[in-house]
């Protein structure tokens, strides 16, 4: 069963722990399957592809590659602090609220 997350699709978070740590970004995909988020311009990996209709070349293409949930932090979008994030119920929905100013996160 997945564990649920408190990072999303289209959050900006920043990276506090790795190589990229300080870094921020937009999770451009969120696997929580696998408790791991891809982050854009944040642990870049070089991957070989084969020619194809898409790439005629082929060749080396640098691209994203995952990182663990536990090292990246989210970013208030009132306050633009990085912070955790409390879950309330509001008319069934669930709905993420920053610890450090109080307000909503989801809009």
């Amino acid at each position: 069963m997945a564990k649920s997350m408190t990072v999303r699709k289209g959050d900006k978070v920043r990276v506090i722990a790795g190589k990229d740590k300080g870094k921020e970004g937009k999770v451009l995909r969120s696997m929580p399957e696998r408790q791991r988020v891809v982050v854009e311009n944040v642990a870049m990996i070089k991957k070989a592809t084969r020619p194809s209709q898409t790439n005629q070349q082929g060749g080396i293409i640098e691209m994203e590659g995952t990182i663990h949930v536990s090292n990246v932090m989210l970013i208030c979008s009132s306050c633009g602090e990085p912070t955790r994030a409390a879950r309330r119920r509001e008319d069934g929905v669930r709905i993420r609220v920053c610890k450090k100013c109080g307000k909503d996160i989801d809009k």
